[in-house]
C-alpha cells in the first residue's frame, strides 16, 4: 500500500520558519551580548588603569613597593600572593576531590552516595565571607599552636625546603590563605570529576572487571582515559575559582605588602588588595592603580582559561589520533 504524503498547511509552515528565525536571533543576540560584557568590562579597566600603567609602565609589573604616600605602587606582591595561595589550594584539592569522586562513583555503597554528594554540594554552597571567618578565629589558631610549630621542627632545617617554613608561627599568611582556598574549590572538582566520571560507559567497567581487573585498574586504564578532558576542565575551573576569591583570603592571608618565601609570612593577593583598598583609596593614582591591579588579575584568568583550552583540544587531538 503506498504512502500517502501529508500536506502541511502553507500558513503552519510560515509560522514554523518565523520561530526558527526568532529563535536563531535571539541566541545570536545572547552570544553577541556576552563579547560585548567582555570588552566593556576590558575597556572599563584599561581606561581606569591607564594612569597607573602609563606612569610605572613593565615595572609596574616587576616592583614590590605598594606605597600611597608616595604614589609609588608595583603589582609584584599581590601576584605573587595570588598565584601561590592558587596553587597550594590546588595541591590540596586535586586529590581529595580526585578521590571523593572515585569514592563516590566506584567505591561507596549505593546508599551513602546521595548523603556524601549532597554534603559536598552544600560546602560549594557555603558564602566565601563564613569560610573567612572561620579560617581566621578557629582554623588560624590551630594552625598556630600545632600545624606550623610542627612544619618547622619536621622541615626547618632542610636545605631548600626549610625556607618556605621560616618566621614566626602567625595563624595567618601564605599557607593558611592556601589551604582555605584548597577547602573551598573541593566541591567544585569533587561534583564536576564526579559527573564526567558517572559518563563512562558501564560496558567498558564491567568488561575490565570480567577480565580480572582490580578497582584501580579499572580507574586508572578505563576511567581516566576516558574522562580526563571533563577531569582537566574541572581541576582549571576550580583554579579559576581560587585566582578570584576575595573575602576569604582576605581574611587569613595577613595583608601585607612585604614579599617573602616563607609560607607562615603575611602577605597579600590580588582580590584581597582591591577588597581592602578600593573603597580608601586617597588619589587619582592609588585608584588607578588598584584598577590596574583588576586588569592584571583578569589577564592572569585569561591566561589560564586559555592554557586550559590549550590543554584540552591538545588532548582531544590526541585522543582522536588513537582512534
Amino acid at each position: 500500500m503506498a504512502a500517502v504524503p501529508i500536506e502541511i498547511p502553507g500558513p503552519k509552515i510560515k509560522r514554523q520558519r518565523l520561530l526558527d528565525r526568532s529563535f536563531q536571533l535571539t541566541t545570536t543576540v545572547a552570544a553577541v551580548f556576552v563579547l560585548i560584557l567582555l570588552a566593556g568590562i576590558i575597556i572599563s579597566l584599561f581606561v581606569g588603569g591607564w594612569d597607573a600603567l602609563r606612569t610605572f609602565g613593565f615595572g609596574f609589573l616587576g616592583s614590590d613597593e605598594w606605597n600611597p604616600v608616595t604614589e609609588q605602587f608595583g603589582a609584584l606582591v599581590p601576584i605573587y600572593g595570588t598565584l601561590v595561595s592558587s596553587f597550594i589550594a590546588l595541591v590540596i584539592a586535586v586529590p581529595i576531590g580526585f578521590g571523593i569522586a572515585l569514592f563516590l562513583t566506584e567505591v561507596s555503597p549505593h546508599w551513602l552516595r546521595r548523603p556524601i554528594g549532597t554534603a559536598v554540594e552544600l560546602l560549594a554552597a557555603i558564602p566565601s565571607i563564613i569560610y573567612g571567618m572561620w579560617g581566621l578565629f578557629l582554623f588560624a589558631p590551630v594552625m598556630a599552636n600545632h600545624v606550623q610549630p610542627w612544619l618547622q621542627e619536621a622541615f626547618g632545617d632542610w636545605a631548600i625546603i626549610g625556607a618556605l617554613f621560616e618566621g614566626v608561627p602567625l595563624g595567618i599568611g601564605m599557607l593558611p590563605a592556601g589551604i582555605i582556598l584548597g577547602i573551598m574549590i573541593i566541591p567544585f572538582i569533587t561534583a564536576i570529576m564526579r559527573d564526567v566520571f558517572l559518563t563512562t560507559p558501564k560496558f567498558l567497567k564491567e568488561s575490565a572487571y570480567a577480565m580480572g581487573a582490580t578497582t584501580w585498574e579499572v580507574v586508572w586504564n578505563v576511567v581516566l582515559p576516558y574522562t580526563r578532558i571533563g577531569a582537566v576542565g574541572g581541576i582549571f575551573l576550580g583554579l579559576g575559582r581560587a585566582l578570584g576569591e576575595t573575602m576569604a583570603v582576605t581574611f587569613v592571608i595577613g595583608n601585607t605588602h612585604r614579599l617573602s618565601t616563607s609560607l607562615f609570612a603575611p602577605g597579600n593577593s590580588i582580590a584581597s588588595t582591591l577588597a581592602n583598598e578600593f573603597t580608601e583609596a586617597v588619589g587619582d593614582m592609588h585608584t588607578s592603580s588598584l584598577i590596574a591591579l583588576g586588569l592584571v588579575l583578569f589577564l592572569i584568568t585569561f591566561i589560564v582559561l586559555t592554557l586550559a583550552k590549550l590543554l584540552l583540544m591538545s588532548l582531544e587531538r590526541q585522543r582522536g589520533a588513537k582512534s
